[in-house]
């Protein structure tokens, strides 16, 4: 200040009172008016970083600093150093500038927990901001606190372990979103719902006074809220209305590209391989700069990973391998790029390719091999290799014991009508789970499933050590004790004598039923009739006591329709009409009219008759507007005129045979 005289003393009491009224552009240039005159002066380059952060010129500010490192030195700017390279998205340089720091200030404490969180250390950055809240008092505790349960809720949601309720107060909108994102990590879903509810009516309350804020601006401050709550209803399973929200949201267009991803992604999950055409617009809007650095790690895979399955259902199948790539080489360990692969190589059939690479990802990754293995097993499966399919199970350790395991590998070797494999199947989980869980409930429930296999299967000889210690564990169970004498009278009848000692008598078996009463019973298909008794038994009943039975209505006779009951009946109306005095019998000799014969369509006689020329007049094939029918005129259509027999006599009507039946009528 020095050097310059009362002109840069005029400059600086500018950059002063600039600086308090917050016009930063204009200190600036002081500022540089300033460093003209004095190049080195170490005050005027820390503001001339300071005014350039504030103006969010984060590059410049940065430039600013590296070029004079040797004055302004490590310490004096190295809160403004560490947020510039934050800013720009330069996470981990931030890092090492705040920890190379001498001195942890309140301001660079604030600071390290953002970059951690952004890097996703959450102990960490849980315990920076709990020693910020404990020891310090200002207007930002509600932030910090903020802050915290953001990151408990990221620790519930993508942390390996839930962590403890801190019992913070949810008396702001965010803090309540924040509960309830913690909730939802949680799996509980309802209270989750109704926190959010809550935090909607605060988002509300808060902004209902400010006359700035539109009805727009507080539905974009919700819609972060909203989409939340369409999420928590899609994993309800109550998929049309969450769709309806998630829509509400990316009309809205909110300013965060995050939210936006995020929102455009979960509609892409409800569509799946349906509704293709919309799920490839909502994918732009998941590939937006700047959507990498505002969400967490985990989001961004499942985004890439829905990506490379859209490629899939599209028949992209290059997009959808290199997007596969990608995926595997972020997260080598990570099976799941590694089955889309596959799943695309089977909709191409190359089952054999889709395997291979299924079998060297197994070898490479022990750790995630149970889940590869059931896929190889299944892809065996659909090509109808059963046996390989079972070698594949049986070498899955994870799984090999378990009932549900042993019930499919039984099933397909008994397809495969391989019984041997079956009842090795057995032995093997019989003997681990006897000499881990032995006499436990799933011991003794295979145990006891080996032995029916062994029997229907006509292995009595093997099935006898499986009965002998099902029957040790509970001798009271007689079918148990039947089958097993079953089984020793085909390998040896003296121990099946011996056994049968053991039988309870048969008139302990026999059940203690009254059949009176069970066939007197209500539902008793078969009612035994009671014997007659003889007349003289009778007993006379009392004269009050008298039954009045009933007289059944006679039903009135059917009569046919042309029954005149004036007229007399005929009296041989009940015979057959062979044997009535009136019958004739039938006409024989009367030659049949010569229908059909000579060409297909002509008629005996008739051909004069059809002959459309010898008519006065031919009708039109169709009427005209206006015009009378064909019917008025008097002309006969050729389909409805009769044909004429040769000699031009009318044919007389043949009586048509009655038909006999067992009963008579009028």
């Amino acid at each position: 200040m020095a050097s310059g005289g009362g002109h840069v003393a005029a400059l600086w009491t500018e950059v002063n009172r600039c600086g308090q009224n917050g016009d930063f552009a204009r200190a600036l240039k002081a500022v540089n008016k300033i460093l003209h005159e004095a190049k080195d002066d170490i005050t005027a380059l820390h503001c001339k970083v300071v005014c350039l952060v504030q103006n969010s010129s984060f590059k410049e500010a940065l430039n600013v600093m590296n070029n004079y490192s040797k004055l302004l030195g490590n310490d004096l700017v190295v809160f403004e150093k560490a947020y510039c390279e934050y800013r720009l998205n330069r996470v981990e340089s931030a890092l090492k500038t705040i920890e190379a720091a001498s001195e942890q200030t309140d301001k660079l404490k604030e600071l390290y927990g953002q970059v951690l969180y952004r890097l996703e250390r959450y102990d960490e950055c849980k315990a920076v901001y709990t020693d910020l809240i404990r020891n310090s008092q200002d207007e930002y505790e509600e932030e910090r606190k903020t802050n915290l349960s953001a990151v408990v809720a990221a620790m519930s949601q993508w942390g390996e372990s839930s962590p403890e309720d801190l019992g913070l107060s949810e008396t702001t909108y965010e803090l309540c979103y924040n509960a309830a994102c913690s909730l939802i990590g949680q799996g509980q879903l309802t209270e989750a719902l109704n926190k959010l509810k809550q935090a909607e009516e605060l988002c509300r309350v808060s902004f209902a006074d400010d006359t700035d804020m539109t009805e727009e601006d507080i539905e974009s401050e919700l819609a972060v809220i909203h989409s939340q709550m369409a999420y928590i209803m899609q994993l309800q399973g109550r998929t049309e209305e969450a769709l309806q929200r998630y829509n509400q949201v990316i009309k809205l267009k909110p300013s965060d590209v995050g939210l936006l991803a995020v929102t455009a992604n979960n509609i892409i999950t409800i569509n799946k391989d349906q509704n293709v055409f919309d799920s490839k617009k909502k994918v732009k809007l998941t590939s937006t700069d700047g959507v990498e650095h505002k969400l967490a790690r985990r989001q961004l895979q499942a985004i890439d990973f829905n990506k490379a399955l859209l490629a899939m259902y599209t028949n992209q199948a290059e997009q959808c391998r290199k997007l596969a790539s990608g995926l595997q080489t972020q997260n080598p360990g990570q099976p799941r790029p590694v089955l889309v692969q596959v799943a695309q190589l089977c909709r191409e059939k190359q089952h054999g390719k889709a395997i291979e690479q299924l079998q060297q990802f197994a070898e490479q990754h022990p750790e995630s091999a149970s889940g590869i293995k059931m896929t190889m097993a299944q892809l065996y499966l659909t090509q109808g290799h059963v046996t390989k399919a079972c070698d594949i199970l049986r070498l899955i350790e994870d799984f090999k014991h378990k009932q549900g395991m042993v019930s499919a590998l039984v099933s397909m070797y008994s397809h495969e009508e391989d019984i041997d494999s079956a009842i090795e199947v057995f032995s093997q989980a019989i003997q681990y789970y006897q000499s881990q869980q032995s006499g436990s409930p799933t011991h003794l429930a295979l145990v006891r499933e080996a032995a029916n296999f062994k029997l229907k299967h006509g292995r009595k000889r093997e099935a006898i050590s499986d009965l002998e210690q099902l029957w040790k564990q509970n001798p009271k169970d007689i079918r148990m004790l039947a089958q097993l004498i079953s089984a020793y009278s085909v390998v040896d009848a003296d121990k099946a004598k011996s056994l049968s000692k053991h039988l309870p008598s048969p008139d302990s078996m026999a059940l203690k039923v009254d059949v009176e009463e069970l066939e007197n019973s209500h539902g008793a298909t078969y009612i035994r009739k009671k014997a007659a008794k003889p007349a003289g038994d009778a007993v006379p009943k009392e004269q009050g006591n008298v039954e009045i039975k009933k007289k059944r209505k006679k039903k009135k006779g059917k009569l046919p329709k042309n029954f005149d009951p004036k007229a007399t009946p005929d009296p041989e109306r009940w015979l057959p009409m062979r044997e009535r005095t009136y019958y004739r019998g039938k006409k024989k000799g009367k030659k049949k009219e010569q229908v059909g014969k000579g060409t297909q369509g002509t008629t005996a006689g008739g051909s004069a008759d059809l002959d459309a020329s010898k008519t006065a007049s031919s009708p039109p094939t169709s009427p005209r507007p206006g015009s009378a029918s064909s019917s008025a005129s008097g002309a006969v259509p050729p389909r409805q005129q009769k044909p004429a027999t040769a000699s031009g006599a009318t044919r007389k009507k043949v009586p048509q045979k009655k038909k006999k039946s067992g009963k008579g009528g009028w």
